[in-house]
């Protein structure tokens, strides 16, 4: 007897505390592999995200530079990635819950980087915890999934603005950190960020990959949308320097990352 896939992740998408979120999350992704969630289920549902009352939620220019040559400022640098780990869980589930019609796969890959998305939340909240600190003790933005609710309604504008716009930015923002991390000493947190980046990578090539089919079946040419898009939402423009190798490997060609360099 198969379950709708739907209401399993509107279920683990709109659960608010953390050790449930993570528990729905992995439970879904084990039935998903074991094949016993159906992906053409009609049933509909309410898609609705879910976070605990803690951290607080500011402006993200009122969120605090973060320098981790101290112990309290390198935890408040971590609390600030974590805090992508978390809301990378919801995305990846919004991602598979919110859009309907798409292929088989589409659903198989977001469900799976929702569980990596979780695994890395573990991860570096356990190198949180050893600084004394929990999810939640200091203050957070929500740029991330403002540009989600942006984009609610078109998963071709969701996949460019989403994965491959602002966690394409994680790839740049990475080695800077680890470097940061390395220099105050916090060695086992820097190589924490190499397993992030090399899952990142990937879950950026999904994003990549879905927006150019989904450009494909529009007829629409995929880098010239990308810029577009960037323009008509007033999106941020990718930073220099950008991480050339990490955004080749997930899809960016030559050509578009002079562009964007240019922002032609």
């Amino acid at each position: 007897m198969t379950e709708s896939m739907y209401l399993r992740l509107a279920e683990a998408l709109a659960a608010t505390e953390i050790a449930p979120k993570l528990a729905l999350t992995a439970k879904l992704a084990a039935d998903w592999s074991a094949g016993q969630l159906d992906w053409t289920d009609s049933t509909p549902v309410e898609v609705v995200c879910g976070r605990p009352t803690k951290p607080e939620l500011v402006d993200h220019r009122h969120v605090p530079q973060r320098s981790p040559a101290t112990p309290e400022g390198r935890a408040r640098l971590l609390h600030a990635i974590v805090h992508i780990e978390f809301t990378a869980i919801n995305l990846a589930l919004d991602h598979a819950a919110r859009f309907r019609g798409l292929p088989r796969q589409y659903y198989a890959d977001w469900i799976a980087v929702a569980a990596e998305e979780a695994e890395h939340f573990t991860l570096l909240r356990e190198r949180l915890l050893s600084l004394g600190h929990d999810y939640g003790d200091f203050p957070a933005h929500a740029s991330l999934w403002d540009m989600a609710e942006k984009t609610a309604d078109d998963p071709l504008a969701r996949m460019a603005l989403v994965p491959r716009l602002l966690e394409a930015r994680g790839l740049d923002a990475t080695p800077p950190i680890q470097k940061r991390l390395e220099q105050a000493g916090d060695h086992a947190s820097a190589r924490a960020l190499d397993i992030i980046l090399r899952d990142e990578i990937g879950h950026v090539g999904l994003g990549d990959h879905w927006f150019r089919e989904l450009c494909g079946q529009r007829g629409l040419e995929a880098e010239i949308t990308y810029r577009e898009l960037l323009r008509r939402n007033n999106a941020p423009w990718p930073q220099q320097p950008m991480n050339e190798a990490a955004r080749l490997q997930a899809g960016f060609s030559a050509a578009e990352l002079a562009a964007l360099a240019k922002k032609m």
